[in-house]
């Protein structure tokens, strides 16, 4: 039987992160993977969402801009670029070049057969290895929504139909409100398509601010989207060539197809951990600190339940293999990003003010009318719009939480969220120069305010 230094099952963004930096530092590596080498992210998700998403951000933009036409959308250009970034789901090239750097290429379901140490069987191939990374992400949740399970992939999608649709179905009713849901109902409205988003909570995103939950509801309705909070889905049947939904008001919608967003489950179980005293928390495998389940088990992703994102799986997995190398290296979750790509951009970093009075901080609030206080949102659009939101701990004088709405604020989020991870004075940001015209500009108006 083989030995290997580290199995890692699961090739998403955290898995080819921790099996990349451990083979640059010359450890023997086999990768397990039963799909696609890149994972849900590259494949059903970040990449293809972003890249179905800009095309009608920059109409709307250019429809915005002084002197310029709107341009038109093209959806089988679109298409064929989504179907380029994507690989066209095939992952043969990404095999191959592991192979070329000398890892164990394994493709099938991964199981652990033992320990002590760690073994591990992928088809008919059983390994041994020094460290096990298991980084094998996770799957969309289907609600408990009577009939739904009567219904095909033609009517029902998740975030893998949608964002691989041949075709924008005339309506669609969105099941969930989450960061998932908002992307992809809005990129359906963009394209033409009458969307129904049914939110179980009280509000879009109903865990961010609420203010900024109202924002992005108030322009939501504006364009177009029919948006029901407080709202479940009770029953399914099929109508024809789509979908009768039954909510429970007792209205029924009809549409193309129903999606569902209303999120999902780590996928740790099927890997046979329990057989070797390996507990798990659901389908999550819960990991220390360190991101270590067991001596020589480590959990990396979506498939650990911790702050499901690319980014933090990605930080795992470097931090990972840097304690397979011997750094010791602990997890700090402070200020991870919070975005959703729509138009405008959504953003978030911290505490929310809520959150910020429950753990007992005495807490300053701030919030600015962007277009209002800067030169830039003007340069930018002819109708701008954009709030930033920030939370502040009086006593210690330092940020704890910060959100945005508005244009490019995925990338301007990160001043609030590197301030806050290395809790930056903020008489030291109110000395800050920032260039001008910018949209960060915004940050020196909202710590004024403060009056911290």
């Amino acid at each position: 039987m083989e030995h290997v230094d580290v199995i890692v099952i699961g090739m998403g963004p955290g898995g080819e992160t921790v099996a990349s930096r451990l083979l640059d530092a010359g450890r023997r590596v086999a990768v397990a993977e039963r799909a696609l080498i890149g994972g849900e992210c590259a494949y059903y998700a970040c990449i293809p969402s972003k890249v179905l998403l800009r095309p009608p951000e920059a109409r709307q933009e250019a429809a915005g801009a002084a002197g310029l036409d709107t341009p038109g959308l093209d959806w089988p250009a679109l298409r064929d670029y989504r179907d380029a970034m994507i690989r066209h789901l095939d992952d043969t090239a990404q095999a191959q070049g592991y192979r070329d750097r000398d890892a164990l290429v394994l493709r099938g379901t991964a199981r652990v057969t033992g320990r002590d140490p760690w073994r591990v069987a992928v088809g008919d191939t059983e390994l041994t290895a020094d460290h096990v990374v298991v980084a094998t992400g996770s799957e969309a949740v289907r609600p408990p929504v009577e009939g739904l399970d009567e219904l095909g992939p033609a009517q029902v999608w998740t975030n893998r139909e949608a964002t691989t649709l041949a075709d924008v179905p005339g309506s669609a009713l969105v099941i969930g409100g989450g960061a998932v849901g908002v992307e992809l109902g809005h990129f359906l409205n963009r394209m033409g398509a009458d969307v129904t988003l049914v939110q179980r909570g009280p509000r879009l995103l109903d865990r961010e601010d609420p203010r900024l939950c109202a924002l992005v509801g108030g322009r939501f309705a504006r364009d177009g989207l029919d948006v029901r909070v407080g709202t479940q889905v009770v029953s399914t049947a099929r109508d024809g060539s789509g979908v009768l939904s039954t909510l429970d008001d007792g209205e029924r919608v009809r549409t193309d197809v129903v999606l569902l967003a209303s999120g999902r489950r780590p996928c740790a179980d099927g890997l046979g951990l329990e057989d070797w005293g390996v507990a798990l928390r659901g389908t999550a495998l819960p990991v220390d600190e360190w991101c270590r389940a067991a001596p020589g088990l480590w959990g990396v992703g979506d498939v650990t339940g911790r702050a499901m994102f690319t980014h933090v799986a990605k930080y795992q997995g470097r931090l990972v293999a840097d304690n397979i190398l011997g750094l010791g290296r602990i997890a700090d979750y402070t200020a991870v990003p919070r975005v959703v790509f729509s138009d405008p951009e959504i953003a978030a970093v911290g505490l929310t003010e809520e959150q910020a009075r429950d753990q007992g901080i005495d807490v300053a609030t701030a919030e600015v009318d962007v277009p209002a206080a800067l030169a830039r949102p003007w340069t930018y659009t002819t109708d701008p719009e954009g709030t930033l939101g920030l939370v502040a701990d009086r006593d210690l004088g330092v940020l704890v939480g910060a959100w945005a709405f508005g244009p490019l604020v995925s990338e301007w989020i990160h001043t609030a969220a590197l301030a806050i991870r290395t809790r930056v004075p903020i008489r030291v940001l109110l000395d800050s120069i920032p260039q001008f015209p910018t949209f960060n500009e915004a940050y020196l108006v909202a710590l004024e305010k403060l009056g911290v």
